[in-house]
């Protein structure tokens, strides 16, 4: 078996804001495996198969990461890849320095 780094790892949510980094054949194999079955949707078997062919070397490590990043649109977990904006502004202050 093949542990292959991706060219581009790839970026999921986990949970309540958090993000988590999948950039080998290897990462992705454990977050499937983990991954809670309640969640688990038909591109999910994809994504397993894909990555034990790319483990065997029979498909390549970017078609397996391309079925993770199929499984993680449908499931909802993959990163949005741009940042939102974030804007501050000053807030007019009233008397004891408390927004007005």
């Amino acid at each position: 078996m093949h542990d292959t780094t991706f060219f581009t790892p790839v970026a999921v949510t986990v949970g309540a804001g958090h993000k988590r980094m999948i950039a080998s054949l290897f990462d992705m194999h454990e977050f499937l495996t983990e991954f809670p079955p309640s969640r688990r949707r038909l591109s999910y078997g994809a994504a397993v198969k894909a990555c034990e062919a790319a483990r065997a070397g029979e498909i390549s490590p970017e078609a397996a990461r391309d079925a993770l990043i199929t499984f993680a649109m449908t499931a909802g977990i993959l990163w949005p890849s741009a940042q939102p904006a974030v804007s501050v502004k000053p807030v007019a202050r009233g008397r004891g320095g408390y927004a007005a």
